[in-house]
């Protein structure tokens, strides 16, 4: 199955500088899309887009904070006027704080909900009204199997995940008429630098690992592969699902 073809296609990914955001960023450039990179910190992006462009890609640097819709538009407005509107929006972007719920300030609970809930709302909001017309459009909004089970000290990163399962389904059904096929990736444990805490302390990493089926974390190129899946023509008719990749977790 080849699902490297890409060619003029944009597509836009937030959080893109570290982790799965990299890992998709650089999939979608190695399949010849022109990547629009967007995270708080400037010079992370740009090692993002170095490799991009050493791919052979085309690739922007947007630095923003995707909670900030002023932000947003303004990085609307300059992607607008330099390039069509991307075809393809991956809602990669989000934190988590893990501590009890009593113990959250309502400022925390507030923080991750923006980062991983509004910011898809924003994102979309400012360009998918640009995708359509075309017959071809994607949106894959980064889950997590929070979004289906859970774990002490994780009710606000759930809840925000959990969330945006209802968001995809609503809006696959909204932009199914102009072919843009909306889903959501549910990764389990997998090795980032969100998970640090996890992976640098032996007892909790021993602790995750014996739930893991499989016995290992993930390869974050693993998710980059499954987005490039999804983009491609042989998920047109793929809209409005969940795919999880736990390595066997959630089926315990």
């Amino acid at each position: 199955m080849n699902t490297g073809n890409l060619k003029g296609k944009g597509a836009l990914i937030t959080g893109a500088s570290q982790g799965l955001g990299r890992e998709m960023a650089l999939a979608l450039a190695a399949a010849g899309a022109e990547v629009i990179l967007l995270a708080r910190q400037a010079a992370p992006l740009e090692e993002t887009a170095r490799a991009a462009r050493a791919l052979g890609a085309v690739a922007h640097v947007f630095p923003a904070d995707v909670t900030n819709e002023t932000q947003i538009a303004r990085v609307a407005e300059s992607v607008l006027q330099k390039m069509p509107a991307p075809h393809i929006l991956i809602n990669n972007a989000g934190m988590n704080i893990r501590k009890p719920l009593i113990e959250f300030s309502l400022a925390e609970w507030r923080q991750v909900m923006d980062t991983n809930l509004t910011s898809v709302f924003l994102i979309c909001r400012h360009f998918v009204p640009h995708m359509k017309g075309r017959g071809y459009g994607r949106v894959i909004n980064m889950t997590s199997i929070m979004s289906h089970i859970s774990l002490p000290g994780r009710s606000a990163y759930s809840a925000s995940k959990a969330a945006l399962l209802g968001l995809i389904r609503a809006l696959a059904l909204e932009l199914a008429p102009d072919r843009i096929t909306v889903n959501g990736i549910s990764p389990g444990p997998f090795a980032t630098e969100m998970n640090r805490p996890l992976l640098d302390n032996p007892e909790l990493n021993a602790q995750f690992l014996a739930k893991i089926p499989l016995g290992s974390w993930g390869d974050p190129k693993d998710i980059g592969q499954l987005a490039l899946f999804l983009c491609s023509e042989h998920a047109d008719f793929i809209t409005g699902t969940d795919i999880v990749v736990d390595g066997g977790w959630t089926a315990q």
